[in-house]
């Protein structure tokens, strides 16, 4: 029996080495692009060993790209420091709306309130392309188009559903009875919601954040459309590496590596509250 389970041990971490390797492998090449050049990255048959230089990470900081047809201009850090505004603004924002209207929709019965929340919850489901056309009238003749202040409200289409319904179902699993029992001591809704509620609910709330942080940094459509190259994140200001001589593989695998390390150092930051909220209320009783 002892060998059995030695065996499926040795089994397991062997099928947990594969899966690892078959998830992080990409992201390892990518790594390994970014510190070649062109030519190196094309030659057929690819390989690992490679003379390795800076020029890609070089090209993204000093916005300058030098290719076959002469040297053009980038805006990447621009672009990444609009990407690092609009998302952590717009999470900001969703996190304050979204959080109360989340304790209401799970405490208080009302009329039509389920109504709301799904009708809250089908914006998420519309894909972009839905409302871009009647958005981009709207914001024309109210001045919002290529402004941070539109595309942060745009942006709670993607943030204040998910926000809204994961942190309603976290606010839903905790007893309400502490809550009644602050009530009772003289507080009011808000304190009691305030120093209650949300110290409860906080590893769930912050799992809702992070998510809608990433939906809201990986946001391609609404920021390609509603604004202008000095305006737009990343993941659209990565349209200026496929230019008329070639596409730029080795600066789209540093703009990638670049753009994901604000979204990993925040995944790690929220480790710990991330694990916590997406198991609570996985079980009861």
């Amino acid at each position: 029996m002892d060998h059995t389970s030695t065996f499926e041990r040795i089994l397991r971490g062997i099928l947990l080495a594969l899966v690892v390797l078959f998830f992080m492998f990409p992201i390892f090449w990518i790594l390994l692009m970014s510190f070649q050049t062109n030519e190196s990255i094309l030659r057929m048959p690819p390989s690992v060993f490679f003379t390795p230089t800076f020029d890609n990470y070089i090209a993204l900081v000093t916005g300058e790209m030098r290719t076959a047809a002469g040297s053009l201009q980038l805006n990447f850090m621009q672009n990444l420091w609009n990407s690092v505004l609009l998302s952590t603004t717009s999470v900001a924002v969703a996190l304050v709306l979204g959080v109360p209207a989340a304790y209401a929709f799970a405490r208080f019965k009302f009329r039509l309130g389920e109504d709301i929340a799904f009708t809250l919850l089908s914006f998420r489901f519309a894909p972009p392309l839905l409302v871009l056309l009647p958005l981009s009238l709207y914001f024309k003749s109210l001045g919002l188009t290529n402004t941070y202040i539109g595309l942060i409200w745009v942006y709670q289409l993607i943030c204040l559903p998910l926000i809204l319904w994961i942190v309603r179902g976290y606010f839903e699993d905790l007893s309400p009875d502490i809550e009644h029992a602050h009530r009772i001591a003289g507080y009011s809704w808000f304190q009691t919601f305030r120093k209650i509620a949300v110290p409860l609910a906080l590893p769930g709330i912050a799992a809702a954040g992070l998510l809608a942080f990433i939906f809201s940094w990986n946001n391609f459509v609404f920021a390609l459309v509603l604004a202008s190259a000095d305006k737009q994140p990343v993941t659209v200001g990565a349209l200026a590496f496929v230019t008329a001589s070639g596409i730029q593989y080795g600066q789209i695998a540093a703009a990638i590596v670049m753009s994901v390390i604000p979204t990993f150092v925040l995944a790690m930051f929220a480790q710990r509250y991330l694990v916590e909220g997406l198991s609570l209320g996985a079980v009861k009783g």
